[in-house]
């Protein structure tokens, strides 16, 4: 299956949206997301960049596969879920995490191995969820 870009309602393509958003960021938030985004879609390189919920994100075979957002004190990476959060718990004793939340700092980034582990963990989580509804 080819990913074709996703677009917005103004039918402009998702990652000129999600530029857009990255460069009215702060420098150092700016960058901590601009890697996130890169290691996203080297992890899942046929994921497509999306929009959200008003956030930048990935979806893989249709379905969301992880977004991420800059707060005012913070940046977050949402993995749709708590699976990927409960199974990686240790290595993300460090930051904050909730529900469907992994907080983390551009003074501290989530380190690029882990994230991939996240993103092929969600990957994981769509194809079986997919195989399951077509048994």
């Amino acid at each position: 299956m080819v990913a074709t870009p996703a677009r917005i309602a103004d039918g402009s393509p998702a990652s000129a949206w999600i530029d857009a958003y990255l460069a009215a960021l702060p420098s150092d938030q700016r960058a901590a997301l601009q890697a996130l985004r890169e290691t996203i879609a080297a992890a899942a390189p046929s994921a497509v960049e999306a929009v959200s919920y008003g956030m930048p994100a990935f979806r893989y075979r249709g379905r969301a596969l992880v977004s991420y957002l800059a707060a005012k004190a913070h940046c977050s990476l949402f993995p749709m879920g708590s699976a990927a959060i409960e199974h990686l718990r240790d290595e993300l004793a460090e930051y904050s995490t909730s529900k469907g939340t992994i907080r983390f700092t551009p003074q501290h980034p989530l380190p690029a191995d882990l994230v991939t582990r996240i993103v092929q963990a969600r990957s994981r989580a769509v194809d079986a969820t997919l195989a399951a509804m077509h048994r």
